[in-house]
């Protein structure tokens, strides 16, 4: 059952997800060569807890960490250890923040130093996907246009779609219906209505969509160990249109 929100419970939602915006912003500031994944997830933490909120992936099914960070031909749902960051990686951070009985949810990806044309084309692609799904999440549209737009965005630049997760929908629960595919037919799926509120996440591979899962039963990474990128935004459904919740 897709959960609407109130004007009261939109407001809310606008401060945890300025929290996890600034978390986002803070961790990505510190990517660079020599730090270790681990210390990204700490200034991230120690934020969140100033905020008063809490981290909403610590604990979440048994995840160990506050943050997904995954790095190169990791797709999503990397656990922040002792790894070191090199130039020319590229890594993916996923956090949320939970204050006031919401979530908020975001994700971006970053490059260590200087990258590959490769991967600055894909980081691209997969950053603009996300704005142009949603543009296009306007009340009266349905999920498959969401779908859609990023769908045909990355292919038609050479990229492919991450099938087996999605975005979802955000509130109470950091994972609410309806699932939001990154790939779908225009016209089709759930309409949208304002007070939705969901995560849009395109999670892009840089060649084939074939995924498998690491031996933590957590990180999930590239077959072809191409690399990949995540973004994402908490977007709430209103009458006058899209309304990103995770900005900074």
């Amino acid at each position: 059952m897709v959960i609407l929100k109130t004007t009261n419970e939109l407001q809310k939602m606008r401060k945890a997800g300025k929290i996890t915006a600034q978390a986002l912003e803070l961790g990505g500031a510190a990517v660079k060569p020599g730090i270790t994944t681990g210390e990204l997830d700490r200034i991230m933490r120690q934020f969140i807890l100033s905020k008063g909120a809490k981290p909403s992936f610590l604990g979440f099914g048994g995840f160990p960490k506050s943050a997904c960070i995954s790095v190169n031909d990791e797709v999503i749902h990397g656990i922040p250890g002792k790894r070191v960051l090199r130039e020319g990686d590229i890594v993916s951070i996923d956090i949320g923040a939970y204050i006031d009985g919401y979530h908020g949810d975001s994700a971006a990806t970053f490059a260590v130093g200087t990258i590959s044309d490769e991967a600055a084309r894909l980081m691209a692609a997969t950053r603009e996907s996300l704005m142009e799904a949603i543009a296009v999440a306007q009340p009266g549209k349905r999920l498959g246009d969401i779908g859609a737009a990023v769908q045909n965005y990355v292919t038609e630049r050479g990229f492919s779609v991450v099938r087996e997760y999605v975005g979802h929908g955000v509130g109470h629960d950091m994972h609410e219906e309806p699932e939001v595919p990154n790939y779908g037919k225009a016209g089709h799926g759930v309409r949208l209505i304002p007070g939705m509120v969901i995560a849009i996440e395109p999670m892009i591979n840089a060649g084939t969509a074939a995924i498998y899962v690491k031996k933590d039963k957590w990180t999930v990474a590239t077959r072809d160990g191409k690399p990949s990128a995540h973004f994402e935004h908490t977007v709430a459904i209103t009458s006058d249109g899209p309304v990103i919740l995770t900005k900074s």
